[in-house]
């Protein structure tokens, strides 16, 4: 068994436990409950861990977590029907509601 993630966010120590489990990779959280004994641990090591149960799997898992935080560069577009400048996560302008083709 192998450590491949730590946060101190149980939410985002979840969400990634549950896109490598999307791809057929046992993990487990390890110091789950562990917040609570902040001041007789540091606080570093009450930190949730995801584990992978198989070696085999760890690097597989560490370039999944790699890839779902990888910052995508996308740009602002113009609507080619109503001129109107959308930003880049919308898939249809605001303005008009006509897609980004």
């Amino acid at each position: 068994m192998k450590m491949f993630y730590s946060n101190e966010s149980h939410f985002l120590v979840n969400n990634v436990k549950n896109i490598i489990e999307a791809q057929d990779i046992k993990v487990f959280i390890k110091n789950e409950f562990a917040q609570g004994a902040i001041g007789e641990i540091s606080a570093f090591d009450s930190w949730p861990e995801l584990w992978v149960f198989d070696d085999s799997d760890f690097d597989h898992a560490v370039e999944i977590v790699k890839s779902s935080q990888a910052v995508i560069q996308a740009v602002d577009w113009t609507c080619k029907n109503c001129s109107e400048t959308n930003d880049a996560s919308f898939e249809i302008c605001w303005n008009c509601q006509r897609g980004n083709s």
